[in-house]
């Protein structure tokens, strides 16, 4: 049977069919919860029940404080009611042109940013525009029924283009093509089938100063925020913290640093961990979300936008607020997740 969810305080309901989520469900009724990887592994769903039954599978055990699950929170993407439920969660506000929809696309470029980094260019059909808010994603839907999801790291599909950074996961069903270590290499022309744009990872209306905090690829949807900034004339002050293992993971620096030069209110922190002594490396050192507790240890002013590793995204969200004084509904991100990654969380 059916249940139905009501949502504080947006003061909205909508109904859950047996076997949806609840966010499964907010999404089908034309209501955006914060979501992100749709599968357990990251907790940008996070939301607390009030009242209610559900099953919350095991995901949450593995991804919340349980001090947050004592209080009822839990990941919407996973629960499913048993009863009619009240949860608390903040609504996200898309603009009406932003329309979720599967189409074809033709690869149209393969360019290497790194040696395991390729900046894939998609060509989209010109029937229609393809409409987006930076830092949102796509997902490659592939005949089996998998699917993968990589975000724009572009500001806006231009010519009826966007640009995607695939990082190679040896073994990958998709990355593998890409840089042909797989049995069907991709290529220039090859037709794929995509769905987005998806998520609630873009910029907020805000005059709050901005943390933009990224590790490897997770640069990717970070660079069309700041791309989309620079395109509106958006002049709060912003600071970009990326971590990388080494510095050729910070594949796109000088892009980075060209940013600081032409808008006195960006700054650019580049942040190494691993460095080797023939990196010569003389920047900052350690785990990226610590350089930003260093600088900042006071961020109840700021806005933080976090994108990376799903172990980053959560180390930061759980010091910037319990250490930092980061209010938990100005920490937004999206988990960049693997296939191992999804299998850990499951198993």
């Amino acid at each position: 049977m059916s249940f139905k969810v009501s949502v504080q305080p947006a003061g909205r309901d909508f109904t859950v069919e047996p076997g949806q989520t609840i966010l499964d469900a907010a999404l089908a009724a034309g209501m955006i919860l914060p979501y992100s990887c749709r599968n357990g592994t990251c907790s940008t769903c996070r939301g607390r029940v009030v009242s209610g039954s559900y099953d919350a599978g095991p995901a949450p055990d593995r991804i919340l404080d349980p001090a947050d699950r004592a209080q009822g929170y839990t990941l919407l993407c996973q629960a499913r009611p048993s009863s009619d439920v009240v949860i608390e969660a903040d609504e996200v506000r898309m603009s009406g042109d932003i329309v979720v929809r599967k189409m074809p696309v033709r690869v149209q470029a393969l360019n290497s940013l790194a040696a395991d980094v390729v900046e894939l260019t998609l060509q989209l059909p010109s029937a229609e525009p393809f409409r987006f808010q930076p830092g949102q994603y796509l997902e490659f839907l592939f005949k089996d029924g998998r699917r993968r999801s990589y975000s724009m790291a572009c500001a806006q599909a231009q010519d009826h283009r966007v640009q995607l950074h695939v990082r190679h996961m040896p073994g990958g069903l998709f990355t593998d093509r890409i840089f042909g270590a797989g049995d069907e290499p991709l290529k220039v022309r090859d037709i794929l089938r995509i769905e987005g744009p998806l998520g609630s990872f873009f910029l907020r209306d805000d005059d709050r100063p901005i943390l933009f905090l990224a590790s490897g690829t997770g640069f990717a949807p970070i660079k069309a925020m700041i791309e989309g900034m620079l395109m509106r004339g958006d002049r709060r002050p912003a600071v970009l913290y990326w971590g990388g293992r080494r510095p050729a993971d910070l594949y796109q620096a000088d892009l980075a640093r060209a940013w600081q030069d032409q808008r006195p209110e960006f700054r650019f922190v580049p942040v190494v961990s691993d460095a080797l002594p023939e990196d010569a490396w003389t920047g900052r050192s350690g785990w990226v979300h610590q350089a930003v507790m260093a600088d900042f240890p006071d961020l109840s002013g700021h806005q933080v936008y976090a994108c990376g590793a799903p172990a980053m995204v959560e180390a930061a969200r759980h010091d910037f607020v319990r250490q930092c004084g980061l209010p938990s509904q100005l920490f937004y991100a999206d988990a960049f997740t693997s296939e191992a990654d999804r299998a850990e969380v499951q198993a």
